[in-house]
């Protein structure tokens, strides 16, 4: 059965943000051979406040399959980041809509400053968490109970991972495929993206 995974996106977020974990996760296969008579072992959905067209930063034109109200019960909730974060991070429909979820997933996520959104939904009290390395010290300086890594690419604390800003979202949801089926599997999704299969956990820009 295909584990239901929700990205959030809304106006002036980060493509790469929600480009990069929809990909990973759309083009994984349990079996490389087998890849063109079989499907993802996730099932991917954008979800949005409402059905509007969504404007990325950019302008690319996103069209969400659900909104709020009408999403599906999800096993991965994955938050990317943006400009958009700014004002998202305050707008109590997006808060309760993520707390609610955050009670029913399996696994909860951020990409960037998907992270403030989060924290100010209460979800990384006590956490191990990271976002983008501009971002970091107002992660640390306005949520005082968040424990702020500098260092890594993507922190795993229990059922929630965060990661650094933008491309850091690719490595997480290869860690996310390496969680549910396995490293082999993984190391396979990207590589058929061409992409290096990250091996230390490391930032990789200087902080």
């Amino acid at each position: 059965m295909q584990k239901t995974v929700g990205i959030l996106v809304f106006n002036d977020i980060e493509v790469l943000d929600f480009c990069g974990p929809f990909e990973v996760l759309s083009v994984a296969r349990l079996d490389e051979s087998k890849r063109g008579e079989s499907l993802s072992p996730f099932d991917v959905k954008l979800i949005s406040m409402t059905k509007e067209v969504v404007f990325t930063k950019g302008n690319m034109k996103v069209i969400p399959d659900f909104d709020f109200e009408t999403c599906p019960r999800l096993d991965i909730l994955i938050v990317p980041g943006g400009m958009g974060t700014r004002k998202l991070m305050y707008d109590e429909n997006v808060l309760d809509f993520i707390q609610q979820k955050a009670k029913e997933v399996e696994l909860l996520t951020s990409v960037c400053t998907g992270s403030l959104i989060l924290a100010n939904a209460k979800l990384l009290e006590g956490v191990n968490a990271t976002t983008h390395w501009k971002s970091l010290e107002r992660l640390e300086h306005e949520f005082k109970n968040v424990k702020v890594c500098f260092d890594k690419h993507f922190v795993e604390d229990g059922n929630i991972i965060t990661s650094a800003g933008i491309s850091a979202g690719i490595d997480m949801a290869l860690h996310i495929v390496k969680r549910y089926y396995g490293e082999e599997v993984a190391k396979a999704t990207a590589k058929h993206m061409e992409y290096p299969y990250m091996v230390e956990n490391k930032r990789r820009v200087e902080v």
